[in-house]
């Protein structure tokens, strides 16, 4: 997945919705960077765009059908529009004003800074989130010590995401360790 391919389903989004302006989580995150940045392959492997309209987080819904995953789009180009709402994915206070605009054509998306993204992903957990976060850190785009220090303004569900997301950074900073000796 590239810049180009979001911004044409961001496109084809706009067309169907009116709206221009749209916030992308989860693993795609990481293209707001691509203008910018080499971005690792582990970091864009999905193929589903999690994203919703960013003044009317609901409307992204009414696109699924024609965005969706088994939709047409999703048949005719091997990708697809996941919508998510604000509140889905666990953050630090904050994220909202990290946020990285990137514009085309007159439609904005905007990117969760990775360092944010990469919170969501160890409360979540699973092991394309731990191949996406590595590729981060060893790329140097995600920093250990700053997700730490966001922590401190995370709500998690409970106090065992709580619990799994720390014992995962605790073993990514292990691994760290031993990749620098």
């Amino acid at each position: 997945m590239n810049l180009d391919a979001l911004f044409a389903l961001l496109a084809k989004a706009r067309e169907l919705s009116g709206h221009s302006d749209y916030v992308v989580i989860g693993s795609l995150s990481i293209l707001g960077l691509e203008d910018h940045f080499d971005v690792p392959e582990d970091m864009t492997l999905s193929n589903d765009v999690d994203c919703y309209t960013r003044d009317d987080p609901d409307r992204t819904f009414d696109l699924v059908a024609a965005l969706g995953e088994n939709s047409l789009w999703h048949q005719g180009h091997g990708y697809f529009l996941d919508a998510v709402t604000p509140a889905l994915p666990t953050l630090p206070e904050g994220w909202r004003a990290r946020l990285i605009p990137v514009s085309r054509d007159s439609l904005t998306a905007w990117f969760l800074d990775p360092n944010d993204a990469a919170i969501s992903k160890y409360a979540r957990g699973e092991p394309r989130d731990r191949r996406w976060i590595r590729a981060g850190i060893r790329s140097g785009v995600v920093s250990l010590p700053m997700v730490r220090s966001r922590l401190r303004g995370v709500t998690f569900l409970d106090n065992e995401e709580s619990q799994r997301t720390r014992g995962l950074i605790e073993e990514d900073q292990a691994w760290c360790d031993r990749s620098t000796h």
